[in-house]
């Protein structure tokens, strides 16, 4: 599991943590990635972790593929992901912010997905459950790479799901909105609908066992997705650049 040491990640650890599971968790914070793996392994896991930066995307596919040849893995959450957005007094992104969330977000996943999904497809089994987000559904002006970062893993999802289906391999793709953090639930002006972490997981982790291909959740996200695409350009435009924090 990639972002284990993030809010969902580390929630989707501690809900699939018992007696004879063998979890491997990476994350960029070393320390919170060992108060998680405390917590599985007194639920009974047994627990690696590997502090990881996906930027260096090389370097995790190989330690990916080597861990896999150690010990085949039948599951794999890919949550490790950054967010940004345009700076106060800024109308667009620095390049370098742009390239950061373009490899994290999408060419690190993807590329780990996809190394997986080929060893996986070798055994005729496996699954892989890739988080995006309902940003992914919009052009987001103020948080252009971002948007476009999560809309990129959406086709990727979808278009691997369709090629390693035959070879019993699953991949699902969890588009969760706003998650109830700790800095997010205090913050002034916090978005509706806050969905509380473990609350999230555990509907992640119910989506992907029963093989979805695509999982929106709340509701309110589907529906929004849904207006989106139904809208004239020029108002589709204003409202989301009313939008912007």
């Amino acid at each position: 599991m990639t972002g284990a040491s993030g809010h969902l990640g580390g929630a989707l650890a501690r809900l699939h943590a018992a007696p004879g599971v063998e979890l491997t968790l990476w994350g960029r914070d070393t320390a919170k990635l060992e108060k998680i793996a405390r917590t599985c392994r007194e639920a009974g896991a047994k627990v690696g972790v590997l502090a990881q930066d996906l930027e260096d995307t090389s370097n995790a596919v190989a330690a990916l593929c080597a861990e896999d040849a150690r010990a085949p893995i039948a599951v794999a959450y890919l949550v490790a992901g950054l967010g940004d957005t345009c700076a106060p007094g800024q109308w667009v992104e620095p390049p370098e912010q742009v390239l950061r969330l373009a490899q994290v977000n999408f060419a690190a996943p993807a590329a780990l997905a996809s190394a997986l999904a080929a060893r996986m497809a070798e055994r005729g089994t496996g699954r892989i459950v890739l988080i995006g987000s309902a940003a992914g559904h919009h052009a987001l002006p103020f948080a252009a790479s971002y948007a476009a970062s999560k809309a990129g893993l959406a086709r990727f999802a979808q278009a691997l799901r369709i090629a390693v289906a035959p070879r019993g391999v699953q991949v699902t793709l969890a588009v969760p909105g706003f998650l109830a953090t700790p800095g997010r639930r205090e913050a002034p002006g916090a978005p509706p609908m806050l969905l509380e972490v473990d609350e999230a997981a555990r509907r992640i982790a119910q989506a992907a066992r029963a093989g979805k291909g695509s999982y929106v959740t709340p509701w309110i996200f589907r529906v929004l997705h849904l207006v989106d695409r139904v809208l004239p350009g020029p108002v589709r435009a204003r409202l989301l650049r009313a939008m912007a924090p």
